[in-house]
């Protein structure tokens, strides 16, 4: 898999498809994941930037096969769900550890604008997402198109379709339920690339980048 600038996108499902790029994401997807992973940890714990440092690395991925110019990424803060913008098509990235937790709609501390977001929403893009379960051949990269979660969103409503925290808690935004994403994830039309989620046998040296730069003249 090499960067294609000539590549006319027609969609992100030619990357699911194609056999090279399948083998590259198996491959590297752990390693980078792994090091995000290091590069986000204090004290044994991961902070919440992991997210962020993730949607990177596959927003890089999108860069790599189908062209920087098909990519933009160059989204503002208050762009509420997308994240990318391929080929003038906008994709929400998400990302998640393990199997029981849940994924993340809208972050906010807000009672009001999660009362908002929830009456009003509705879906609008399609949604990458990868799931880590490491130490097993479990989850892996998902691609959801807009028409399966517009499904799920219409057989289930509103009410099922979202977890809201309960009021008197301390809100941390809106999730997907956990019955909306295995009805997405089981889909026809959702594709995926399954991958064995192990970590590099190596120690991972987060400084070493910055070390190179400081050692060049």
């Amino acid at each position: 898999m090499s960067p294609n600038t000539c590549f006319i996108v027609v969609g992100i499902n030619d990357m699911f498809n194609d056999a090279d790029a399948v083998q590259k994401i198996k491959k590297k997807l752990p390693e980078l994941f792994a090091i995000a992973e290091s590069e986000a940890s204090r004290g044994g714990k991961i902070g919440m930037e992991i997210g962020s440092v993730r949607e990177r690395i596959l927003i890089s991925l999108l860069r790599c096969y189908f062209g920087k110019k098909n990519v933009d990424d160059d989204i503002p803060i208050t762009g509420k769900e997308t994240d990318v913008i391929l080929s003038n098509s906008p994709i929400s990235i998400k990302t998640k550890t393990g199997t029981t937790s849940g994924i993340k709609i809208v972050w906010t501390v807000d009672w009001d604008k999660i009362k908002k977001f929830v009456d009003s929403y509705n879906p609008s893009m399609d949604m990458l997402l990868a799931q880590i379960v490491w130490g097993m051949e479990k989850g892996g990269l998902f691609f959801i198109p807009l028409k399966v979660q517009k499904t799920v969103f219409k057989q289930l409503g509103r009410e099922s379709y979202f977890t809201i925290p309960r009021r008197g808690t301390n809100p941390r935004g809106v999730m997907y339920s956990k019955i909306a994403m295995e009805q997405m994830l089981r889909n026809d039309d959702t594709i995926s690339i399954k991958i064995n989620w192990v970590k590099p046998k190596r120690k991972i040296d987060i400084y070493k980048k910055w070390d190179e730069y400081w050692e060049m003249n």
